[in-house]
């Protein structure tokens, strides 16, 4: 049975799995808004909002506990730098998922 079991699958194994919530991450904070699935998207929300939080303190530690989780280091500066001053007023709920359509009979894109 799989109850209480958190987190989402994605149809991939658990380093394709880390792999991507890493780069749709760096992608967001890079461009501030990408396009993929819905599951995809709250994947990427349950990922990204502690990070989000961490960029907030500000500190050495929470610099490098954020490096750990997204790789390419003028990422992680961005993100403290001009995403972490916007949301400072803000106790969670930094991301929203907005529904685009469908992208062919089947998958439905979002932001």
């Amino acid at each position: 049975m799989r109850h209480q079991k958190k987190g989402r699958k994605l149809g991939v194994n658990p380093p394709h799995r880390k792999a991507m919530l890493r780069n749709l991450a760096a992608n967001l904070i890079e461009h501030k808004r990408i396009k993929t699935t819905v599951s995809r998207a709250k994947a990427l929300r349950s990922f990204i909002e502690p990070l989000i939080t961490k960029a907030k303190k500000g500190d050495l530690n929470s610099i490098g506990q954020i490096g750990k989780k997204i790789p390419r280091k003028l990422i992680v500066h961005k993100g403290f730098h001009e995403i972490a001053p916007i949301f400072s007023e803000r106790n969670g709920g930094y991301t929203r998922i907005i529904k685009l359509g469908f992208r062919d009979k089947t998958v439905q894109l979002f932001h």
